[in-house]
């Protein structure tokens, strides 16, 4: 039987995110009231910052097991990152533990936070992966599309790879929406046609955050 990742350290990384991302930057934060209270609910969040992840986990208003890389899980951030219950992928094969582990997540009622980009880029949404929509089809979960925007305007001058100190970052939540056609297929046309629909709500999400926060 697949191991689910501890709701437990999930709430304890929320916590040291909360601390983390308001001690070092400004977020504002736009929407969180859309995020469904109770219930299993997949954050598609765009990607074009290494704080991206980290600043979601802090300032959404529930504890969220991400999708990470397996290359991120090294030595002791290794260790910290399952402690706080993220889930390490294999990008490059049919990783069936960490598909399991994720739809564990997603049946225990909890958040899945997923880059549906596969990997980091401009963020715009522009080219999907299947992931998101097998996911969303598959456990039946309501898709959340989340907008940072703001981590990538400047280098800080200490760290360059990072944003400034107290620069401001825009975290905007949208309506939660159903990736299925309500048929509960799951054919590979089916996918196509969810991950389309996806793009359309993200995209449409992306721009009018965009419009909320003048970026």
């Amino acid at each position: 039987m697949t191991e689910v990742p501890s709701a437990r350290g999930a709430e304890v990384g929320r916590r040291i995110g909360v601390r983390l991302m308001y001690g070092l930057w400004r977020p504002r934060v736009l929407g969180a009231w859309r995020v469904p209270a109770t219930g299993p609910v997949i954050y598609a969040v765009n990607h074009s910052h290494n704080i991206d992840g980290p600043m979601v986990m802090g300032v959404a208003p529930r504890p969220t097991h991400f999708l990470i890389k397996k290359e991120a899980f090294i030595g002791p951030l290794g260790r910290f990152l399952t402690g706080i219950g993220q889930l390490k992928v294999d990008r490059h094969s049919t990783d069936r533990t960490a598909i399991a582990r994720a739809l564990g997540v997603l049946a225990d009622g909890g958040v899945l936070g997923i880059f549906p980009e596969g990997t980091r880029g401009v963020g715009d949404f522009a080219s999907l992966r299947a992931g998101l929509a097998y996911f969303a089809v598959r456990s039946g979960a309501p898709i959340v599309p989340v907008a940072v925007l703001g981590s990538t305007d400047r280098p800080g001058r200490l760290i360059k790879a990072l944003p400034p100190l107290r620069a401001r970052v825009d975290v905007v939540f949208g309506d939660p929406f159903d990736a299925g056609d309500g048929s509960g297929r799951r054919t590979r046309k089916a996918l196509d046609e969810a991950t389309e629909r996806i793009q359309k709500q993200l995209t449409a999400h992306l721009e009018n955050a965009r419009r909320l926060t003048g970026r």
